[in-house]
């Protein structure tokens, strides 16, 4: 019986690899062509966005259900493998970004202004988080990974994108602080040091929450793990993204963002549909008008986003969990084309979403990354609390643990 079952296994994991080796293909061809014609640096972003997505898929990381069960049930694992995440790329980007350069590539950090839009904007982001089930960075793997809900919710999130872009110069105009970086004020030691007792802090509350809830830690690790097929453990998954925002900002120059490429996308499909996007004010700016004019496949932030997908796909095949349901509940639906309008425009208004504003904010040492990270998390309160009217679960931990 158990020799059958290992065969059985066998022949499982066998259909798997066969089936990873299209998008495997895809994934070569494509970082061959995208070297020869567009350049190594595009080549290799798409690679490392394909390893983000095989990370963010085998090791689980969401960040929008990791602040759900926080909320809900006081399980607090994945928001500490958050810190540990934030922990490690500070150790890199704070004197990286201090010196001005890595390896001889010039390099900047994700910094902007702080102020009363990237509070308003991250709250509308948050509630998104929950009604969508997905951030940025989760949206694009859960796709990739075969989910055709996320697929409406990236629809949504890039009409999102491009509303936000429509009302960027009015959110500009409100009340704000100059951009200010930590790194630059204090030097990066202090920084570090400073932020390490911030994200020490913040583990330290979920645990003391979970502990005052469940009598203990609940055990978030799998069990066993498969390199190739996961799951993986969420400290792997916290130092796999760390390592993949390290990467980006050693390639092209600038920490890891999503969502400026989905205001881009969107901008692009409007202006095939006769939409005069390039005369509004944000896509007149000389960045903006030079990206909408050049093929997506130069624009750093997209490669990226489309090796996330790839990645997810590899890694889906691989787990033989690749099997997408297209029947999808009315007002799940309805949830998933509010939550992903409300995650688009609520990251333009913020200057950013969990990866450009909070990870690599606060990686780069930027004020608005502290102030997006509060702002988003009130509203993945508000968005928790709408979630049962839309048929959507809110996790709860049974008594018998």
């Amino acid at each position: 019986m158990e020799f059958s079952t290992d065969i059985t296994a066998s022949t499982t994991a066998g259909r798997a690899d066969l089936r990873a080796a299209g998008p495997i293909a895809v994934l070569g061809l494509g970082t061959a062509w995208m070297g020869t014609a567009i350049g190594w640096r595009q080549a290799a972003l798409l690679v490392v966005g394909a390893a983000a997505g095989v990370v963010l898929y085998h090791a689980a990381f969401g960040f929008t259900s990791a602040w759900r069960v926080l909320i809900s049930d006081r399980r607090g694992a994945g928001v500490r493998a958050q810190m540990l995440m934030l922990a490690a790329t500070c150790l890199v980007f704070f004197p990286v970004l201090a010196s001005g350069s890595f390896f001889g590539q010039p390099v900047r950090g994700s910094i902007a202004a702080p102020g009363l839009a990237v509070v308003v904007g991250a709250f509308i982001f948050g509630v998104g988080m929950q009604l969508g089930g997905g951030c940025a960075s989760g949206t694009l793997y859960s796709a990739g990974g075969g989910s055709t809900r996320m697929l409406l919710v990236l629809a949504a999130f890039i009409a999102g994108s491009l509303w936000g872009t429509a009302h960027a110069t009015w959110w500009g105009g409100l009340p704000a602080w100059a951009p200010t970086s930590i790194v630059q004020m204090w030097g990066p030691a202090i920084a570090f040091v400073a932020s390490a007792a911030a994200f020490g802090g913040i583990a330290w509350l979920t645990m003391r929450a979970e502990r005052q809830r469940h009598g203990r830690l609940l055990p978030a690790d799998p069990a066993e793990a498969d390199v190739w097929r996961g799951p993986w453990p969420l400290a792997a998954g916290a130092l796999g993204l760390a390592l993949v925002n390290i990467s980006v900002l050693a390639i092209s120059g600038r920490p890891w963002g999503v969502t400026s490429a989905f205001a881009l996308w969107g901008a692009k499909l409007a202006a095939l549909a006769g939409v005069p996007v390039e005369t509004w004010p944000y896509w007149s700016a000389p960045a903006q008008a030079a990206a909408l004019r050049a093929s997506v496949l130069a624009d750093a932030t997209s490669v990226t986003n489309i090796g996330i997908m790839i990645g997810a796909l590899i890694a889906a095949t691989l787990a033989g969990r690749f099997a997408p349901a297209w029947q999808v509940a009315p007002r799940s639906i309805v949830a998933a084309v509010i939550g992903g309008l409300l995650l688009g425009y609520g990251a333009r208004a913020a200057s950013g979403c969990n990866i450009g504003a909070y990870f690599s904010g606060i990686a780069s040492g930027s004020l608005h990354g502290w102030i997006w990270l509060p702002a988003a998390f009130a509203g993945n309160i508000i968005g928790t609390r709408l979630r049962p009217w839309f048929g959507l679960g809110v996790e709860r931990t049974s008594s018998s643990c």
